[in-house]
């Protein structure tokens, strides 16, 4: 990694966060909805639905953590969009900078933006009763886990931010990562399921991630599913990124 790579990478990401910080509502919208499917299933549909845990808000959370990085990802494809329909880029390829770096400050910057929304959803849930006996070590690895997703889903939220006709075809590509949480162990066991959806839920990668995610926060055994879990998000990370970066290319070829 040149230093030229990483100083450019730091003045377009320092460009990104102002932007940000000029629209704190960003991340207050990105918060909104999660902590609305929060409040929702807590104390609407908690009392319907047995998990076989004291805190229903306590097994909830991780699969709210996973929604909260899914719908914010759409803010990525919608700043690329607009700069990409500015004419920016262009601007930005008469200039000697590292062309990498472009993409990599909006993605960082959705890194950020992100982890601030995730801190505020696990703020609320402390308030609505979330409790955890993890650790350091616990706490550092649910860290690591959702920084690892952010960056592979926002890699995927690279391509329809370059490809998209439109803004709203920009944002739209969010809606199925933020329903797949739905079909998983995120709110209810997966035992609960009927076949065909129980085989399905079972393996795709947000089961495998809320179910570690949950395991660490009760300092239980993660077995396994910590390696499945990682797996998954490396492989979305390293196809994402080989096919975002094509995708980059071609366009500013």
């Amino acid at each position: 990694m040149s230093t030229r790579f990483v100083g450019d990478t730091a003045v377009l990401l320092g460009r990104s966060l102002r932007h940000i910080t000029r629209s704190v509502d960003t991340i207050i919208t990105t918060a909104i909805m999660p902590i609305a499917f929060l409040l929702l299933f807590v104390y609407v549909l908690g009392g319907a639905i047995e998990t076989g845990t004291d805190s229903y808000v306590t097994y909830l959370l991780p699969g709210i953590l996973v929604i909260t990085i899914a719908s914010g990802i759409s803010y990525t494809a919608f700043r690329l969009f607009l700069d990409m329909k500015s004419g920016i880029f262009e601007r930005f390829q008469s200039m000697p900078i590292a062309r990498s770096s472009v993409l990599w400050a909006h993605v960082l910057t959705s890194l950020v933006a992100t982890l601030i929304s995730l801190a505020v959803v696990v703020l609320v849930a402390l308030l609505m009763g979330f409790r955890t006996g993890a650790g350091v070590l616990e706490w550092l690895a649910v860290t690591g886990i959702l920084v690892l997703l952010t960056l592979a889903l926002t890699w995927v939220a690279v391509i329809p931010g370059l490809t998209a006709r439109s803004v709203d075809g920009a944002s739209a590509f969010s809606y199925p990562l933020i329903l797949l949480p739905f079909v998983s162990s995120a709110f209810v066991p997966t035992d609960t399921m009927p076949g065909p959806v129980r085989a399905f839920a079972e393996h795709q990668p947000v089961t495998s991630i809320v179910d570690t995610v949950r395991n660490l926060f009760a300092q239980q055994p993660v077995g396994t599913e910590i390696w499945t879990a990682l797996a998954w998000c490396v492989g979305i990370l390293v196809v994402a990124y080989s096919l975002a970066m094509i995708t980059y290319r071609r366009r500013v070829s």
